[in-house]
């Protein structure tokens, strides 16, 4: 079984097909040539053999010799011997053609030639099995090794592409909210912008329409239905059971009208007994409310922002607008936001519409 392993196949069919070849060049010229060298019998038949064996080892030997220009690597040795060799296998493969009596065989020679050829170019250009082998795993690493550089560029391809989509996508995405904010301050300013106008222009309107009863009604000094603090009340006074409203001093010496303040007729003299008129100050107004004094810097209530918009209002002659009453307010440090001033500022005024002039 060892021995059949070790048997060349290749070089058995190159022994045989030049054994083959030797014969038939020998049977079909050998026996022809001694006639024509004039020799007939023996001697003619072994002349003629010997020349035919000769002729046949011409080529077989120049394919032995090119194999060691082949080892040798002569580039010129290769030439002759191999030109050398194909020259005599064509000259055997002819002489078979015209002198054989079997014309199939004549390429026999050729074909020992080129099993012979083939073995010698295996042999020595070709490498063997174990580097073969060797070659084999280098090329297949050389392959995936490429392989695996175009899946990693493509990879990175693919990766630098995302990035750039992800990255325009939140620049995009940056845009349309800036473009959105921006829509949504803008119409909010104009919303804003139509609301303070038509507030500017009902202001104007109300001012146009109560602006003449209001400068009126503010132009009646104020006095109070009760002492100053410090002051100590009259015997004959009640005390009084409710928050005492503000009344007004009649406009002209002499004159009874309804917003003249008085007490209870006395039951000695029957006289009415009036206490003395003054300016009213914020601690007054606070008093007749019934809540603690407004002080700048501190939180008020609406009762107490009320007193303060009141006497801002009606210190004056003619009345203060709102605005000349707000610039005050925020002088003298009262703390108190935009909306609950206009808030209360549009209660007093309303207050002023609805109550008689005889209250």
């Amino acid at each position: 079984m060892s021995t059949l392993r070790r048997l060349n196949v290749f070089a058995l069919v190159e022994t045989l097909l030049t054994l083959a070849a030797l014969t038939l060049v020998a049977i079909t010229v050998g026996s022809q040539l001694g006639p024509l060298l004039g020799l007939t019998g023996t001697a003619g038949h072994i002349a003629g053999w010997s020349i035919a064996l000769v002729y046949d080892a011409l080529w077989i030997g120049a394919l032995r010799m090119s194999e060691a220009a082949i080892r040798q690597r002569s580039r010129i040795g290769m030439a002759v011997m191999l030109g050398l060799s194909a020259a005599a296998v064509g000259v055997s493969t002819g002489t078979l053609l015209v002198l054989g009596h079997a014309k199939v065989f004549a390429f026999v020679p050729l074909a020992a030639a080129l099993f012979m050829a083939l073995r010698i170019f295996a042999a020595h250009v070709l490498a063997d099995d174990d580097t073969a082998a060797t070659i084999a795993a280098q090329d297949a690493a050389d392959r995936r090794a490429r392989a695996l550089a175009r899946a990693d560029a493509r990879h990175l391809s693919t990766t630098a592409v995302t990035d750039v989509m992800t990255e325009t996508a939140g620049h995009l995405g940056e845009m349309a909210r800036q473009i959105a904010r921006a829509e949504t301050l803008t119409k909010a300013e104009q919303r804003i912008a139509k609301a303070r106008a038509k507030a500017e222009e009902r202001l104007r309107e109300a001012d146009k329409e109560h602006g003449e009863l209001a400068a009126a009604f503010a132009a009646r000094p104020l006095t109070l239905t009760v002492p100053a603090p410090g002051t100590p009340r009259a015997a004959n006074v009640p005390a009084p059971t409710e928050k005492p409203a503000l009344v007004t001093a009649a406009p002209a010496p002499g004159t009874a009208t309804g917003t003249q303040a008085s007490t209870p007729a006395s039951p000695a003299d029957g006289t009415a007994d009036t206490p003395p008129a003054h300016p009213v100050t914020l601690t007054d107004l606070a008093t007749v409310k019934g809540v603690p004094t407004p002080v700048p810097g501190e939180p008020l209530t609406d009762a107490q922002l009320d007193v303060v918009l009141r006497h801002l209002r009606y210190t004056d002659d003619p009345p203060r607008s709102y605005r000349q009453a707000r610039a005050d307010f925020r002088d003298r440090g009262f703390v108190g936001s935009e909306e609950r001033v206009r808030r209360v500022w549009g209660a007093l005024l309303t207050h002023e519409e609805t109550t008689p002039a005889g209250e």
